[in-house]
This record gives structure tokens, sequence and C-alpha cells, in this order.
């Protein structure tokens, strides 16, 4: 089964907040999720992004797509930068 990194909105109405997840590809935005990476709020100034980096190339690694906004934040937490060799 295709695996997507993807985000799923949590809080209240008008006051969205969204998880970062792995998710199989065909369940709902807000279905289940096969494990939780990070975490974005983009409500505060400046917007909050935390993402456990080892979780998410463990999952890239593996083989999992993200969209393109999870791509975008998980540039943006440094997850695609490369690691020094040694």
């Amino acid at each position: 089964m295709a695996t997507r990194i993807r985000l799923r909105r949590v809080g209240r109405k008008g006051q969205a907040m969204f998880r970062i997840v792995v998710a199989e590809a065909e369940k709902a935005r807000d279905g289940s999720a096969v494990a939780t990476i990070g975490f974005y709020n983009p409500r505060t100034d400046p917007p909050v992004i935390d993402v456990n980096v080892e979780q998410a190339r463990a999952w890239l690694e593996k083989g999992a797509l993200p969209t393109d906004t999870a791509r975008s934040l998980l540039k943006k937490a440094g997850v695609f930068k490369t690691q020094p060799a040694g």
C-alpha cells in the first residue's frame, strides 16, 4: 500500500492547526494515520513547524511520498538538508 506524508487538520472551526502524518494514500484527510511525525501551527507569528527529522527521513527512505505542502514544510524544518559525511 502506498503511503503519503501529508497534513491532518485539527483544532476548532476557524482555528486550524495541522499534524504532519504518514497515512495510506487512499485514506481520508482526517482518517487513520500510520504515524504522526510533526506539528504545524500557521496561526502563530512566526508559524510553528515541529518535525521529528529522524522519523521523517526514515519514512522517506521507506518510500513515503510527501504532498506539495508537506514537502514545503519538511524543507523548512531541515529534513532534506544533507548530513555531513563522517
